[in-house]
């Protein structure tokens, strides 16, 4: 019979996971219980994903505030910092901001503004059109801000980010001073020692600043890259996609995910036969269209996968060969028709009319935005995602 189902999603339940168990055990035994449980057979090139919080949590990979301040002192000196263009996010910040405050005795906090790197608006763009301002030349003090925009809370979050972060600062025994701009030049008017926080635009930032006569330019990334005290650390990524864990305590983004995709691969293939791709995921690569907001706050959507998910997708458009190659045929022929030109395909239709409207975007980041969008960030209780049907074209 011809199959009628193509790409199909599953979140898997799994125990909950503590520092220490054998995760590359627990994904597998999941799997295959779940496949027994819900009546379904694995297949060659079926996926396997696995958040990345689970990974790290298992690995045991957090670190308290003061590692981080220990790490912030050491490094930035210990007095005036400049911290620039943080998200705005109690989940992914506000710790790490406690850490940095608790490593120096004067915090210059530079917001970017209307909104945050990943959309967090901290005023509305028409209200900036209303008072004439331009956010990319125009540089505000928090007195400035309050004039013209009064107190901004999130609209998801009801959190008034100027003040939670200045009261946080301040709770940590350091001096806070805020400033809105996009330039990240600006900082250096205040101090040569600076922080900047920004996740995707991380390298232009410091290169622009260090050009500019910086005295010490670092990034998220470059704070606990080696362990502080017997903390965690990331050597590749620092703080950056770091979450709240605790009021005192971050879990860092997992460290050397390599030889856990490859054990759950090796697993699966020893138990059925069958070789599945696998992959660690973080944050899909996607964008709210009402709250503006980009998901992506990691540093990566996938810091591991085994290596057939490498590439970007190599796909024809199907309305583009129906309305244009084979617009003459309908019915059976068309089906033939098409299906003979997808068994045929080049095995790279970049630049090819064929090929127009398709995804140009890395598997990793497309399949990572699949697993996001079904675990969810709450209490589906799903940490893995098992995908079959995803390498499947018409002819399959």
């Amino acid at each position: 019979m011809e199959r009628r189902i193509g790409t199909v999603s599953r979140g898997v339940r799994a125990p909950i996971i503590r520092e220490g168990d054998d995760l590359v055990s627990i994904v597998t035994d999941s799997v295959l219980e779940a496949a027994k449980s819900e009546g379904f057979e694995l297949r060659d090139r079926d996926i396997i994903a696995v958040t990345e919080a689970v990974v790290a949590r298992a690995q045991g990979n957090y670190a308290s505030v003061d590692a981080i301040a220990s790490d912030v002192r050491n490094k930035l000196g210990g007095e005036e910092i400049g911290v620039i263009f943080p998200i705005l996010s109690r989940n992914r910040f506000a710790i790490c901001l406690r850490g940095i405050a608790k490593g120096a005795k004067k915090i210059y906090l530079m917001l970017s503004y209307p909104s945050d790197e990943v959309g967090n608006h901290l005023v509305d763009l028409d209200k900036l059109d209303e008072k004439n301002v331009n956010p990319y030349t125009d540089v505000l003090t928090l007195e400035k801000y309050r004039e013209l925009f009064g107190e901004n809370k999130h609209p998801f979050t009801g959190v008034d980010y100027v003040d939670y972060y200045s009261e946080l600062i301040k709770s940590c025994g350091a001096e806070v001073e805020v400033i809105f701009a996009n330039n990240p030049k600006v900082i250096l008017n205040y101090t040569k020692n600076v922080l900047t926080c920004d996740i995707h635009t991380r390298a232009r930032t410091k290169r622009i600043l260090k050009a500019a006569g910086a005295n010490i330019v670092l990034g998220l990334d470059d704070i606990l890259t080696e362990s502080v005290d017997g903390s965690g650390f990331n050597a590749d990524y620092g703080l950056l996609g770091s979450n709240k864990a605790t009021e005192d305590k971050v879990k860092l983004f997992p460290k050397n995910c390599e030889a856990f995709v490859a054990g759950v691969q090796d697993k699966i293939l020893a138990a059925t036969g069958k070789c599945v791709e696998v992959m660690v995921y973080g944050d899909g690569a996607f964008k709210d269209p009402v709250g503006k907001i980009w998901e992506l706050a990691d540093p990566v959507v996938s810091p591991a996968y085994t290596a057939g998910l490498n590439g970007t997708p190599n796909e024809i458009k199907l309305k583009y060969l129906a309305d244009n190659n084979f617009a003459d045929l309908k019915g059976e022929a068309l089906k033939n028709a098409i299906s003979e030109y997808i068994k045929n395909k080049n095995d790279n239709l970049v630049g090819s009319m064929e090929s127009q409207g398709t995804t140009p975007r890395r598997l990793t980041d497309l399949i990572g935005s699949l697993c996001d969008l079904t675990s969810g960030s709450g209490d589906k209780g799903t940490p893995i995602v098992f995908i079959q049907g995803y390498f499947d074209n018409y002819t399959n």
